[in-house]
C-alpha cells in the first residue's frame, strides 16, 4: 500500500514542477496573453482563445517531459529512420 501511496505522490509531484515552469515560461515569454492593443502598426492580430489553449497545452506537456527527464519525441537519437 505505501508503494502505491508513494507512487501517486511521485507523478503528482513531476506534474507540480512542470506546472511551476510554465508558469515561468509564459510569463517571461508572455504565451497565453492576450496582446496589447498599441499604436500603429501591428504585425499580427491576436491569437484566437482556442490558439491559446492549444499553445499552453503544447508548452505544459514539454515541460512534463523535460521534468521527468525525457526529451523532445522528435529528433531522439536512435528512433525514427533506419540507420
Amino acid at each position: 500500500m505505501d508503494a502505491i501511496t508513494s507512487a501517486g505522490l511521485g507523478a503528482r509531484r513531476n506534474e507540480d514542477i512542470a506546472l511551476d515552469l510554465l508558469k515561468f515560461v509564459a510569463a517571461t515569454a508572455n504565451v497565453g496573453r492576450p496582446v496589447a492593443p498599441s499604436t500603429g502598426f501591428s504585425g499580427s492580430a491576436a491569437p484566437k482563445p482556442e490558439e491559446q489553449v492549444s499553445q499552453l497545452l503544447e508548452l505544459y506537456n514539454r515541460c512534463l517531459q523535460a521534468v521527468e527527464g525525457q526529451g523532445p519525441e522528435e529528433g531522439k537519437p536512435g528512433e525514427g529512420a533506419a540507420q
